[in-house]
């Protein structure tokens, strides 16, 4: 492990398995180590995931508010350019809070790829065709992981609102007018409510991830911004930007509104107070970093098998669990979003792989490990962030307020001391 100086405590020395780790989160650190390679390798990664990000965001929310229910969603990728030039509410002269200090319409590289691709300029279609563009398969499978562990996570109102009968008076709203004029969709409709129903949900569920990632990627781009200017000194710097990030956006509003022959219909209002910390970070940071399910092909789904838990809370399959050379095969969704990175990586970052990969063809596997190191460093900002809610400042005076607060950092470790977390090896800068 790398030695890490502590401040001066009232307490005795940790004896748990991470004691390290915990005497570093309550010095105010990351479970990430502070060295300058980390800090490059997660900047890097922030740089190289926000831009995707930015389409992400605007995808989803085109796909909850545009398409829909469309039977057919063939072009639901096909972002038009009213979605390209929608601007983000955390960027540009007109934000509701500027968090970057970039445009707010996309970002200029995303303009570049959707038109050029990795190939050359062509025609959309071909582009998609080609599998040269954006992995939104990545997007959808985040969301699907927030719909399908959102009843157990114990955060927030919003997956209980789902199953109100308020949200089914609006959904239902929404569908007859969608429908309108289709006699054979509102015949299913009525043989299948619930079937549509359903698919409604996983839509606001779409909207929700879409409002969380619109906060993201501007905090990643100005993260990026400010590395480049010399503005970090170390692992704890960029932490605490998230960690104040996350406080300063915590009450963005999320909703789902679905836009249908130019009148909106409010499935899920602004007005139900659905908050982004509670409804959004939290949630996604449960059901994509620590749970998601077992990717297809590397995991029997046979219940005599015994290879995937019973109970949803004790599924470890997120990238702070993933071993990241198997997961690095076609068609797993971790693989498409280090593709889609590879992208956009700044030039020191293309740089240091250069220095440590073997070969071209192990770039995407490095990729996939600095993403989990960045993801690491967020799960501990969210990780401060609560002790800072729920808890005591790291100097409290009161030596049982710090004992609280390492009571705390120890239950949250403890879920990494299954054999497949990775937070053992982000402890080494060998692991790569």
């Amino acid at each position: 492990m790398v030695t890490t100086v502590l401040k001066e405590t009232k307490l005795p020395p940790s004896t748990h398995e991470f004691a390290e780790v915990i005497h570093r989160l309550e010095s105010g650190g990351s479970m990430l180590p502070d060295t300058p390679e980390n800090l490059r390798q997660i900047i890097g990664i922030y740089k190289a995931y926000a831009v995707p990000m930015d389409f992400y965001w605007r995808n989803l929310l085109y796909i909850a508010e545009r398409v829909f229910l469309n039977p057919i969603p063939f072009f639901k990728y096909f972002l038009p350019q009213e979605y390209l030039d929608l601007p983000n509410h955390y960027a540009g002269d007109g934000a509701d809070l500027g968090i970057w200090r970039g445009a707010a319409t996309a970002h200029p590289e995303l303009v570049a790829f959707i038109e050029r691709g990795k190939t050359r300029k062509m025609p959309k279609l071909l582009h998609h065709l080609n599998h040269d563009r954006i992995n939104m398969e990545f997007a959808e499978a985040c969301m699907k992981a927030m719909l399908w562990h959102g009843r157990d996570m114990g955060w927030g109102r919003f997956d209980a609102y789902l199953d109100s009968e308020a949200y089914k008076a609006n959904a239902d709203r929404a569908i007859r007018a969608y429908f309108q004029g289709n006699p054979a969709m509102l015949g299913l409709y009525r043989l299948f409510p619930e079937m549509f129903l359903e698919q409604v949900r996983q839509l606001s569920y779409t909207a929700n991830l879409g409002l969380f990632w619109e906060v993201m990627a501007p905090v990643f781009f100005e993260m990026s911004d400010i590395y480049d200017e010399g503005g970090f000194e170390g692992v704890p710097d960029a932490m605490n930007f998230l960690v104040n990030g996350i406080f300063a956006i915590a009450g963005r509003p999320i909703y789902h509104h679905v836009y249908i022959g130019g009148q909106c219909y409010e499935i899920v209002p602004k007005s139900k107070g659905f908050m982004w910390l509670y409804e959004a970070a939290l949630p996604y940071v449960e059901a994509v970093f620590y749970r998601t399910a077992p990717f297809r092909g590397t995991k029997s789904y046979n219940a005599q098998a015994g290879q995937v838990p019973e109970a949803q809370k004790d599924f470890h399959y997120g990238i702070l669990y993933a071993d990241v050379f198997p997961v690095g095969t076609a068609g797993i969704p971790p693989t498409l979003l280090m593709d889609d990175m590879y992208h956009f990586l700044p030039p020191y970052l293309i740089d240091y792989y250069r220095q440590h990969c073997r070969g071209e063809d192990d770039i995407l596997i490095q990729l996939g490990i600095s993403f989990q190191r960045s993801m690491y460093n967020v799960t501990s900002a969210v990780i401060q962030a609560l002790r800072q809610a729920l808890l005591y400042p790291l100097d409290d005076p009161n030596p049982q307020h710090l004992l609280a607060n390492r009571r705390f950092f120890e239950a949250q470790l403890n879920r990494f001391k299954r054999p497949e977390a990775r937070l053992r090896d982000i402890q080494n800068q060998h692991y790569r």
